[in-house]
């Protein structure tokens, strides 16, 4: 154990409160609480604090389409975040929002002290402006065609398809992705910080003496490299009414940009959990704080962490962080996930089908201090957690147990006599040894971020175990009755037990849920930790019970399949008309009229239709108490993030269509000639899915 105890504070990225936590988000909550249990139980004051983050447009939007308030949809997001994280272990010592007292307070002080310093700018920029739903229109609100190749379809910020970086005004046929309109540009003075003013300390920071300790990883700094040759340009941080944020002190109307009080949640939530606990705050933040603080991050957020927070912190007089970690994606079975392949699997469908410490421990066994990108493949997600985790570390207790339970009662053999000449082989002597000796090498790799190599090393020594109960036959001994052999087998079965002991405590970080399981059956309640390591157990274990199940497959397939009913889309295939304004339509009665059943439905989810070009999967809520499945048309005029939790109308007693994709079971009602050119039908605030249109 440490002889100098150390004062640390971790944060992991917001998750954002628009959607659930899906596998994606769950490598990088897992890396940290792993990394933080690690620093507990080697005796370091260690705290961990996260929050949802609240606000921006999409948040806004969302709401207005279900028909609650911001408030009251991020405090439901907040609720299921917690469950989902608490679920797979995930030990926050405070889970809070941006959405606080203490995050409008700091961001107001951070950005007056900004102010006051000259390092913000006001400008009139020209914006584009959906006329429709009268608003200014973020980047990945409108869609078009890239400037640079022409690929069809790209944000406003970024193309997908070359890579190409531009701005919203330059994209060609550029269409709101909310109502389908042209934009126009329209004129707003809007608020910038200066990070070009922090430009040489940034540099000093990121790029210290080789002596000095490194704040990013390598392949971290050659990319900031890469942007600060490229210059550092000013950042926008305001946005104009209607916003859902924090409006910006003495500028009525303007919004701080959701990234600007996101990263300042790190300290809200500190900052409310130091009311709470006694803790000082700026023992912490302050700019002469001598503790620990590490941001774990996803490497697609780098440039806000590495250089956007820093600065700010440093230019409103706040120290900056001791590292920032960044992780890579996720991959499934070698692929990106996919909705339609059932592999954007979210945190609950897992939790419903498999045990999340299985995820925690396959996850561990592929992270390392790299920024490098990690796969699930479900066909090694099976083996290891079977052949590995079970097969070889399970085992050991479950092979030796029973005998200590059927023929002593539960006792291990005293300490003493493990060393005894009349019964101790020589070579395996070494065992309890060759374990112990593991212990700073283990301690290194955790420190290190380096959760690969613990597992590695915990199931070679497993191996190590294995074979020596396997060499020493404990059931040929325990059909004799010689004293010195009964002796023996006693004290065989009692080196295992107490193998299994220490390989439990190597990878309690990483699966604490079985290790309180393993120290209830060892009688080691709060004596599974490092502080114990070397300590011989005395008392007596309990019966052996199944501390883990192999996987099947099959439960696999079943998520997958899940999956992919919870993530469908219900559309409606739709076919697109000519150009212009169509005749009307012989007249009807009202009893033809009558036959139609038009619903208000929800779309809970949307997404695309693999092998079809014009179609988007929907999945809707009619109120029923369960979805329908609906294939629409209209996969050129929106991407399915915008349509997610959007209110529409539903002809809800059509005759179910079965199509080579799928059975589609209602229609979406849409407006326009076809194309790009086609909007679907949305109620007025204050509609519920399930009510009749009539």
């Amino acid at each position: 154990m440490p002889d100098n105890k150390r004062k640390i504070l971790v944060t992991s990225a917001l998750p954002y409160a628009n959607g659930p936590i899906h596998l994606g988000h769950l490598v990088e909550y897992i890396q940290t609480d792993i990394w933080v249990r690690f620093q507990k139980l080697h005796g370091h004051e260690c705290w961990y604090v996260c929050a949802d983050d609240t606000h921006g447009t999409p948040v806004m939007l969302r709401a207005q389409q279900e028909g609650v308030t911001p408030e009251q949809l991020i405090t439901r997001m907040h609720a299921e975040h917690a469950s989902d994280f608490a679920d797979f272990g995930v030990a926050f010592d405070n889970y809070y929002s941006t959405h606080s007292p203490e995050n409008r307070e700091l961001a107001a002080l951070i950005y007056k002290k900004l102010q006051a310093g000259g390092h913000i700018a006001k400008r009139t920029i020209k914006q584009a402006y959906d006329p429709v739903k009268q608003m200014f229109l973020p980047d990945r609100f409108i869609k078009g065609e890239c400037p640079r190749c022409g690929a069809p379809d790209q944000y406003g910020d970024s193309c997908e398809v070359c890579g190409a970086t531009y701005s919203p005004t330059e994209l060609k046929n550029a269409v709101s992705a909310l109502s389908g309109a042209k934009p126009v540009e329209k004129e707003s003075e809007h608020y910038f910080f200066k990070l070009g003013d922090f430009e040489e300390s940034l540099k000093k920071w990121l790029f210290p003496e080789i002596t000095a300790p490194r704040h990013v990883q390598p392949e971290v700094a050659n990319k900031l490299d890469e942007w600060f040759n490229a210059g550092l340009q000013d950042w926008d941080i305001s946005r104009d009414a209607p916003y859902f944020g924090f409006e910006i002190p003495d500028a009525p109307g303007k919004y701080f940009y959701v990234w600007l009080d996101a990263p300042i949640g790190y300290m809200a939530s500190f900052k409310n959990l130091c009311a709470a606990k006694g803790l000082n705050f700026d023992e912490f933040w302050g700019k002469d704080s001598k503790t620990e603080l590490y941001h774990f991050i996803g490497k697609d957020i780098l440039y806000f962490h590495a250089l956007f927070w820093p600065a700010m912190l440093e230019g409103a007089g706040f120290r900056k962080p001791s590292a920032v970690f960044a992780h890579g994606f996720l991959t499934v079975n070698g692929q990106k996930m996919s909705k339609s392949r059932g592999t954007f699997i979210t945190a609950r469908t897992y939790l419903d089908h498999l045990n999340p410490e299985y995820l925690r421990y396959y996850f561990a066994a592929k992270l390392g201090p790299r920024v490098e990108d990690i796969d699930l493949s479900f066909e090694d997600f099976v083996a290891r957690i079977n052949s590995d985790l079970v097969g070889k570390y399970v085992n050991i207790a479950s092979r030796a147990a029973g005998f200590l339970t059927k023929r002593f009662q539960g006792r291990l053999i005293e300490e003493r006599e493990l060393m005894a000449e009349d019964t101790h082989i020589s070579s395996d002597m070494a065992l309890e040894q060759r374990l112990y000796a593991e212990e700073n090498a283990i301690l290194a790799a955790y420190a290190e971020r380096d959760y690969g190599r613990v597992v590695r090393e915990v199931m070679r020594l497993a191996d190590q175990v294995n074979q020596y109960f396997d060499r020493n036959k404990p059931w040929e001994l325990a059909k004799s009755s010689d004293p010195l052999l009964e002796k023996r087998l006693h004290q065989v079965c009692s080196e295992c037990i107490n193998a299994f002991r220490v390989l439990t405590i190597y990878l309690r970080p990483i699966m604490p849920r079985l290790a309180d399981k393993v120290a209830d059956f060892l009688n080691l309640q709060g004596e599974l930790d490092w502080a114990h390591l070397n300590r011989y157990p005395t008392k007596p274990i309990k019966e052996y019970q199944h501390l883990l199940t192999r996987v099947d497959p099959k439960a696999i397939e079943a998520m997958l399949s899940a999956s992919k009913e919870s993530l469908k889309m219900t559309t409606t295939e739709t076919t697109p008309a000519a150009a212009g304004i169509e005749p009307i339509k012989p007249e009807i009665t009202i009893d033809d009229f009558g036959k139609l059943d038009l619903r208000i439905a929800r779309i809970v989810k949307a997404g695309y239709v693999e092998g079809a070009d014009k179609l988007l999967q929907l999945t809707v809520d009619l109120g029923e108490g369960k979805t329908r499945n609906v294939f629409a048309g209209i996969r050129s005029a929106y991407e399915p993030a915008a349509l997610e939790g959007r209110l529409t109308v539903v002809v809800a007693n059509l005759a179910p269509r079965k199509m080579k994709f799928g059975l589609s079971e209602g229609m979406v009602l849409a407006a326009g000639p076809g194309g790009k050119d086609l909007w679907i039908l949305s109620p007025d605030t204050g509609a519920q899915p399930g009510m009749r249109v009539k």
